[in-house]
């Protein structure tokens, strides 16, 4: 199939009303879509199905899936995809906000003096106004920008429309192998630069390293825990550490993605006094900002031996099990001509409310760019 006739099906998908994703994993070519047969709203409370999976910041909403069986999958593969040019306009930053904003993050800040938490992840919703609204197009400038990114668009009539490019890995489960990655400080990218970080910054991650082999240990055996590295996302750098372990034979997923999510990086620490105090504070629904999406239980089979000659080895297939999940960071949602888009970050007992403010600004410029 040619990337023409991959992105007409998808359009021909959204003028009918009906549910899609569409998207590329992270340093890969391949560009996927399911495209659902009509528009029930299916849910997921086990994830033992096997589909894509939407999933919000608060479990106790719903996960939406889009079942493998009642969807058509197609994939292309391609480094890049033609799209107009077009002028990115600046995004105007409200007073008001900037003030409710620093508010909030002082809020976060005294609970964290009061010993109540030791880190909470507070965001907020700029709103922008679009000129040019098909979300089509604002994925493929999205997927020509973010190669180290998970770049989707996601609609279901009867729940909404959300794209994003997300760097970040929630888990990725391959057999018995679990993969997670620990992600957190944040600073701009500048070309010309040494990077240094802060002890703030190390600070903030260890926290979120901590936590991830702290939650996986009952269900994990042999964890290991890379060294630190720097890594880019479009123009912000952060720090990340790689988690692999081994399965236990009884460790159930949906009990896994329950001891991970929220993580600190998106909710705070400890977990849930962190979750209570954004729900009580933040005033907006996050809906499925800082939820997760992915593919939920597909088989991928793999032959054990790629000597073609050796044609009797090669129908021994493994056959394995395979999820993964990204944490929908840098993301909005298209309603009604707009883009919301959700921006947050990191607050312990040593950030400043006023460059909390800058940092989310600097977030929504990410984000900004596929946009007029």
């Amino acid at each position: 199939m040619d990337a023409m006739s991959f992105f007409d099906a998808l359009e021909q998908q959204y003028k009918n009303n009906l549910p899609f994703v569409v998207y590329s994993r992270p340093i890969n070519s391949i560009i996927k879509s399911w495209l659902q047969e009509d528009d029930t709203v299916h849910k997921s409370e086990t994830f033992t199905e096997s589909g894509f999976l939407f999933a919000p910041f608060d479990l106790k909403q719903n996960s939406i899936l889009f079942p493998k069986e009642r969807c058509l999958y197609s994939e292309i593969t391609t480094d890049s995809l033609d799209v107009e040019d077009f002028e990115s306009t600046a995004i105007i930053q409200s007073e008001t906000e900037r003030i409710q904003h620093i508010d909030l993050v002082s809020k976060g800040i005294q609970s964290i003096k009061n010993n109540d938490l030791q880190k909470v992840v507070l965001s907020r919703c700029q709103t922008k106004s679009l000129q040019d609204t098909n979300p089509l197009t604002i994925f493929k400038r999205l997927f020509n920008t973010y190669s180290n990114a998970m770049v989707y668009c996601w609609y279901h009539p009867k729940v909404g429309l959300w794209i994003g490019a997300t760097p970040e890995l929630l888990l990725k489960v391959e057999g018995k192998r679990l993969t997670t990655i620990s992600l957190a400080g944040t600073q701009p990218y500048q070309s010309q630069s040494v990077v240094t970080w802060t002890n703030k910054e190390f600070e903030e991650q260890q926290i979120v390293t901590d936590f991830i082999t702290e939650q996986l240990k009952p269900y994990t055996s042999n964890i290991n825990v890379s060294e630190v590295d720097t890594v880019r996302a479009g123009n912000l750098l952060h720090l990340k550490t790689r988690i692999i372990s081994v399965l236990k034979d009884d460790a159930d997923l949906k009990a896994i993605i329950e001891a991970l999510h929220p993580t600190p990086a998106v909710c705070g620490f400890s977990k849930a006094k962190a979750k209570d105090f954004i729900l009580n504070y933040e005033n907006y629904n996050r809906e499925y900002y800082t939820g997760f999406l992915g593919e939920l239980n597909l088989k991928q089979s793999k032959t054990r031996n790629t000597n073609r000659r050796n044609v009797e080895n090669n129908a021994y297939a493994v056959v394995k099990t395979q999820s993964n999940f990204y944490v929908n960071l840098r993301c909005m949602q298209l309603k009604d001509a707009k883009a919301n888009i959700y921006v947050g970050g990191g607050i312990t007992k040593a950030s400043n409310p006023e460059n909390e403010w800058e940092e989310t600004v600097n977030k929504t410029a990410t984000i900004n760019t596929v946009l007029n």
